[in-house]
C-alpha cells in the first residue's frame, strides 16, 4: 500500500508539472488561424526555393540577351597617348596629324626626329552580316529561356504542392490534438469515478493505479503531439515565409475531399517539367549544329573615324575608314571537331535522359494510383473499424460502471476506441493528398 502510495503521488505530480508546462508554452505563444488559400498565395509570393528559379529565369534572360551580340553592332571609343623617337613611327605620327613640313624630309631629322607625341582619339565599330553559328546559338539561348520559364512554373506547383500537404498535416497534427484531449477528457472522467469506487473499498489498488497510469500516458501523448504540431507549424512558415513566431492554425478541419477514380489520371505530355526537357533537348540540338557551323565563313563590316593631334584630347586632323572583313578558319588544331563530337553526346545524353525521366514519371504515376486506390480502401475500413470501436467502448464502459467488466477491458476498449479515431484521420488525409499529389503529376 505504501508503495502505491508512493506511485500515485508521483503520478500526480507529473500529471501537474506537465499541465503548468503546457499552459506555459501555449499562453506564451500567439496563434494565428490560415486558410489553405491564404496558404497557397503567400507561398507562391514569399518562398525562397521559388525565388532561386525565378532567379534561375533572369540568368537564361540575360544569357538569350547577351546573344543580342550576333546581330547588334559593337561601337568603343579609345584614347590612345603615344610618346615616341621611333624614326618611322614618328614620321607616320606627323602623318596622321597632317603637319608634314619639307623640312621633316631633312635626313637628320628624319633618322633623329627626337621626341614626338600622338593623340589618337578614335571610334570603332562592328556590324556582323554573317555570322551562322552564332544564330544557332541565340536560337538555342531562347530555347533555354523558354525551358526556364517553364522549369521556374513547374517549381511554383511543387511549391503550391508542399504548402498543400503541410497544410493539411497541420490538419492532421490539430485533428490529434483533438482526439488525444477528448480521450483525456475520457480518462479524467473515469479516473474520478474509480477514484470515489476504490476509496469506498470496492475497486482494488491495482486496477485504480491502471486509471492513473493511462492518464499519464494520455497526458505524455497530448504533449508529444502539441510538439509535432508546433513542428509542423514552423515548417509551414517556413513555406510561406512567414517571419511571426507565432503558431500557424488552420482555418478549416481535416475533411473527407470528394472521392474520384484513380482511371481519372493519365501522364500529359504538355506537363510543364517535360516540355522544359524537350526544349532542353531542342536548344542541345542547336548547339551541335552551332558547331557545325563553326566551319562556315564569318563576315562582318567594319569602319572607324579617328582623330590625331599633337596635344591631348585634340582634334586637329580626322581620317576613316571602312571595309569588309571576311574570315574562314580553315583548321583550328581539331578544336572545332572535337567540339562537334562533344555536342553529340550531350545531346544523346539529354534524350536518353529524357526517356528515364518519362519512364520514372509513368512509374510514380502508377504507384501514386495504387495508393490512391490504397487510401480509398483505407476509408471504408477504418471508417467500419472507428464505428465498431465507438460502440464497443460504450457497452464497455457501462459494463464496467456496472461492476460486470475489469478495468484492463475498458483501458482496452477505450484505447482501441482514439486509436480508430487517430487511424481514420490518417486515413483521411492520406486519401486527400493522394489525390492532390496525383493531380500534380497528371497537370
Amino acid at each position: 500500500m505504501y508503495l502505491f502510495k508512493l506511485n500515485k503521488s508521483f503520478l500526480k505530480g507529473v500529471l501537474v508539472l506537465g499541465t503548468v508546462l503546457m499552459l506555459a508554452q501555449t499562453h506564451a505563444q500567439s496563434s494565428t488561424v490560415i486558410s489553405l488559400e491564404e496558404v497557397k498565395t503567400r507561398a507562391k509570393e514569399n518562398n525562397n526555393s521559388l525565388k532561386i528559379s525565378q532567379q534561375d529565369y533572369a540568368l537564361a534572360k540575360g544569357q538569350y540577351e547577351s546573344s543580342r551580340a550576333v546581330l547588334l553592332p559593337q561601337i568603343r571609343l579609345s584614347n590612345t597617348s603615344t610618346f615616341t623617337n621611333n624614326p618611322l613611327q614618328a614620321f607616320g605620327f606627323k602623318l596622321l596629324q597632317r603637319d608634314v613640313a619639307s623640312a621633316d624630309f631633312d635626313p637628320e631629322l628624319l633618322n633623329d626626329p627626337g621626341n614626338v607625341e600622338n593623340f589618337n582619339t578614335r571610334i570603332e565599330l562592328m556590324q556582323p552580316l554573317i555570322n551562322v553559328d552564332g544564330w544557332k546559338e541565340r536560337k538555342m539561348a531562347n530555347l533555354n529561356l523558354e525551358a526556364s520559364n517553364l522549369q521556374a512554373q513547374r517549381t511554383e506547383e511543387y511549391i503550391e504542392l508542399e504548402a498543400i500537404k503541410t497544410y493539411m498535416q497541420l490538419q492532421l497534427a490539430h485533428k490529434s490534438i483533438e482526439v488525444i484531449k477528448k480521450a483525456k477528457e475520457t480518462a479524467s472522467q473515469n479516473q474520478i469515478w474509480a477514484k470515489n469506487t476504490y476509496d469506498q473499498g470496492l475497486m482494488q489498488s491495482a486496477a485504480y493505479l491502471d486509471m492513473e497510469v493511462r492518464l499519464a500516458e494520455i497526458e505524455h501523448k497530448l504533449h508529444l503531439a502539441r510538439s509535432n504540431f508546433q513542428n509542423v507549424s514552423e515548417y509551414l512558415a517556413f513555406l510561406i515565409g512567414n517571419t511571426d513566431p507565432g503558431v500557424l492554425m488552420p482555418s478549416d478541419e481535416l475533411t473527407l475531399d470528394v472521392v474520384g477514380s484513380e482511371d481519372d489520371f493519365t501522364l500529359n505530355s504538355n506537363r510543364k517539367d517535360l516540355l522544359a526537357m524537350q526544349y532542353s533537348i531542342d536548344a542541345q540540338e542547336q548547339m551541335l549544329q552551332s558547331s557545325k557551323m563553326s566551319f562556315i565563313p564569318r563576315a562582318n563590316a567594319v569602319a572607324n573615324y579617328e582623330w590625331n593631334d599633337a596635344s591631348f584630347m585634340g582634334f586637329g586632323a580626322n581620317n576613316y575608314m571602312i571595309g569588309l572583313q571576311l574570315s574562314w578558319d580553315i583548321f583550328s588544331g581539331y578544336k572545332n571537331i572535337g567540339k562537334i563530337h562533344q555536342e553529340k553526346a550531350l545531346l544523346e545524353k539529354a534524350t536518353l535522359k529524357q526517356q528515364k525521366y518519362i519512364q520514372e514519371s509513368e512509374l510514380e504515376i502508377n504507384k501514386a494510383k495504387r495508393q490512391f486506390s490504397d487510401a480509398k480502401k483505407q476509408i471504408e475500413l477504418t471508417g467500419l473499424s472507428l464505428t465498431q470501436s465507438k460502440e464497443a467502448f460504450r457497452i464497455t464502459d457501462n459494463r464496467f460502471k456496472q461492476g460486470l467488466e475489469k478495468s484492463k477491458d475498458l483501458l482496452f476498449a477505450e484505447t482501441k476506441y482514439h486509436e480508430k479515431e487517430l487511424e481514420y484521420a490518417r486515413a483521411i488525409f492520406n486519401f486527400n493528398f493522394s489525390k492532390v499529389y496525383l493531380n500534380f503529376l497528371t497537370r
